[in-house]
């Protein structure tokens, strides 16, 4: 069923890149739940529902190591849940991009800021990280997040757990800015409810 919302703005209210890691930790099993976890979210109808409201642009990219970046789904203004559903849909058929490849966080906050040149002009700029491990490749994550700062770019993150909290403890000290915030995923499996949170956090408190 589609619904639609009237009385939505006219103006974009976030301009939204979202960033998966799909390094050599990530499994093919543990890449398809963080697809389908995308892809349920982006038809969830509180977040559909703030989308369309808020006109959000969202753009979807993969990362790995540190010349492994791709920009999988380019920039799509959500003007009416048609196009959130069209969305999800690519989000779901989305092949991967990379494997067998290093963590470069870093690498992927830069590429990332660049997909901003092209983006509609929006209220506010975010760039959501996730991901389940720490460098091994690239430069420095804390400098990728300074520039972020000075660019007025927000950076929140996923920090995907296996034993204890050390992901999210790096996320906190290393890669999200100071107006960001950190959401764990305990596991892979609970990625599809932690970007469900994220997504109704970053988009419907603004709107707020």
């Amino acid at each position: 069923m589609i619904m639609s919302w009237s009385g939505a703005a006219q103006a974009c209210d976030t301009a939204l890149v979202l960033t998966i890691d799909v390094s050599n930790s990530v499994d093919p099993g543990e890449y398809r739940l963080q697809i389908d976890g995308l892809a349920d979210a982006l038809e969830d109808p509180e977040i559909v529902e703030a989308m369309v409201r808020g006109q959000v642009a969202i753009s979807v990219v993969q990362w790995s190591g540190e010349n492994w970046q791709d920009l999988s789904i380019p920039w799509r203004t959500i003007r009416t849940a048609l196009d959130a559903q069209q969305l999800a849909l690519d989000a779901r058929l989305m092949p991967r991009a990379f494997v067998l490849s290093d963590t470069a966080p870093a690498e992927a906050i830069y590429f990332a800021m660049k997909q901003f040149d092209t983006a509609p002009v929006c209220r506010r700029k975010v760039i959501d990280v996730s991901g389940d491990g720490t460098p091994n490749a690239g430069s420095t994550t804390a400098a990728a997040r300074q520039a972020a700062q000075r660019a007025g770019i927000t950076i929140n993150g996923i920090a995907i757990e296996g034993l204890g909290i050390a992901i999210t403890t790096f996320y906190h000290r290393q890669v999200i800015t100071r107006d960001g915030f950190v959401i764990t995923a305990r596991t892979h499996r609970d990625y599809p409810n932690a970007i469900r949170r994220k997504l109704i956090r970053e988009l419907t408190i603004p709107l707020g």
